[in-house]
C-alpha cells in the first residue's frame, strides 16, 4: 500500500483534463459530461425492487454525496483534488454495498474516472485489481443476485479499460502540441538570432567602409578634389547598397556570392591601405555553405579595418585532408586583445550549425580557419 501510494503521488500529472480527455478547462461545461451518471441507474434498482419509503430516504443521502462528488470532479481542474474525490467513491462503493448492492456502482465511476487523473498504468491496472477484489469479497460477505456483482465487474473492466486507452491518446495528442509549440517559439529564437547576426556582419562591415572613406574624403578635401568628391560619391552608393543589404537580411540573406564577397574584400582593404593576396580560387559550394564563408570573409574584413592596423592581408581557399572546404585569412596586423565579439561569436555559431571547424588564432597578426564539411 505504501508503494501504491507514492505511485500515486510521482505519477500524477498536474493537467487539466475533463472527462472527455480535453485539456481546455476555461471552455464551457456542457451538460454532455453528465450522461456518464447514467450509470449510477444501478443504485435505484433494489429501492425500486424493494418499495419502501424508509429505504429510499435512507440511501438517497447517499447518491446526494456521490453526486456532490461527481459535480466537484467536473468542476475543478485539479487533479490532486480530483483523485481526493475518485479515493472517496472508492470508500463510498465499500460501506455502501452492505445495504445497497447497487453502491458497487460507484466502482464504475472509480474505473471511468481515475485514468484522467494518473498517468501510470501500474496504479490504474493495481486499483481496478483492488475493486474487483473487493467485489469478490463483498459478494461472498453480502451474498445476493451474483449476477449484480457481475454486471458491475465487467462495466468495471470495460469502461476502465476504454478511458485508460482515450486517455492515453489525450496526453499524448497534449505533448505533442506543447513539442510543436516548443518548435515554434525555437525557430521564432534562431531566426532572430539569424536575424542579429546577419545585421550585424552586414552592418558592421558596411559602415565600417562608409566611415573609412568618409575619412579619406575630408582629408583630400582641398588637396584633391576630384577625388574627394569621388570618395563622397562612393559612400552614398555604399549606403545605398547597406540600405539594400539590410532589407535582405530582414525577408531572408541571399548572399551575392563568394566571388563577389571576395572582390569587394579586395577593394574595401585597398581603400584602407591593406594589400589582399588571394592565393586560390572560391571553392563551389551549395548556397548555404557560400552564404557561411561569405558572411565569414565580410567579418574577417571588416576586423582587419576596424582593428588590425594591418598592411597585408592573404586569404586561402582549399581542401583539408578529410575532404572539407577550408578558407584561411590572416593579417600581419596587432593582435586582438579582449574576449571574442558578436562578429566572431556569430561566425563561429554558422560554422558550428553546419558541423564545421573554426579555428581563431591571434599573436603575430590574427589568423582564422574555417572549415566546413562538404555534401556528396
Amino acid at each position: 500500500m505504501a508503494d501504491m501510494m507514492k505511485e500515486w503521488k510521482s505519477d500524477v500529472l498536474e493537467m487539466p483534463i475533463d472527462l472527455y480527455g480535453r485539456s481546455d478547462c476555461a471552455q464551457p461545461r456542457t451538460r454532455a459530461q453528465y450522461l456518464w451518471l447514467v450509470y449510477s441507474f444501478f443504485f435505484f434498482i433494489e429501492p425500486i425492487l424493494r418499495h419502501s419509503a424508509k429505504y429510499w430516504a435512507e440511501q438517497m443521502p447517499v447518491y446526494a454525496l456521490f453526486l456532490g462528488l461527481y459535480v466537484a470532479y467536473v468542476q475543478i481542474p485539479r487533479n490532486r483534488v480530483r483523485l481526493w474525490i475518485v479515493a472517496a467513491m472508492f470508500v463510498m462503493g465499500v460501506l455502501a454495498i452492505p445495504n445497497n448492492v447497487g453502491g458497487s456502482s460507484f466502482y464504475i465511476y472509480v474505473a471511468a474516472l481515475l485514468p484522467f487523473c494518473v498517468d501510470s498504468k501500474k496504479v490504474f491496472l493495481g486499483v481496478m485489481a483492488t475493486e474487483i477484489a473487493a467485489l469478490a469479497v463483498e459478494s461472498q460477505l453480502f451474498p445476493g443476485n451474483p449476477f449484480n456483482y457481475l454486471i458491475t465487474g465487467f462495466f468495471v473492466v470495460v469502461v476502465g479499460l476504454s478511458n485508460s486507452f482515450i486517455a492515453e491518446n489525450k496526453r499524448a495528442d497534449m505533448k505533442l502540441r506543447a513539442a510543436q509549440v516548443e518548435n515554434v517559439e525555437l525557430a521564432a529564437v534562431a531566426e532572430r538570432e539569424r536575424i542579429a547576426r546577419d545585421l550585424h556582419d552586414v552592418l558592421g562591415h558596411t559602415l565600417s567602409v562608409v566611415v573609412l572613406k568618409a575619412e579619406l574624403a575630408g582629408r583630400l578635401i582641398g588637396r584633391d578634389n576630384a577625388r574627394a568628391a569621388a570618395e563622397i560619391a562612393d559612400v552614398e552608393r555604399t549606403a545605398r547598397t547597406a540600405l539594400a543589404e539590410v532589407r535582405e537580411a530582414i525577408g531572408g540573406y541571399r548572399a551575392r556570392g563568394l566571388s563577389a564577397e571576395v572582390e569587394q574584400a579586395r577593394q574595401t582593404l585597398r581603400s584602407a591601405g591593406v594589400t589582399l593576396a588571394c592565393e586560390s580560387a572560391p571553392p563551389s559550394l551549395r548556397a548555404r555553405e557560400e552564404t557561411v564563408l561569405s558572411l565569414a570573409v565580410r567579418e574577417a574584413v571588416t576586423n582587419i579595418v576596424r582593428h588590425a592596423r594591418a598592411t597585408e592581408c592573404s586569404m586561402r581557399f582549399g581542401t583539408a585532408a578529410d575532404g572539407f572546404a577550408t578558407l584561411e585569412v590572416a593579417d600581419n596586423g596587432a593582435a586582438a586583445a579582449g574576449p571574442e565579439g558578436n562578429g566572431l561569436r556569430g561566425m563561429r555559431e554558422r560554422v558550428q550549425e553546419l558541423g564545421g571547424r573554426f579555428v581563431f588564432t591571434s599573436g603575430a597578426g590574427t589568423r582564422l580557419l574555417i572549415e566546413l564539411p562538404r555534401v556528396r
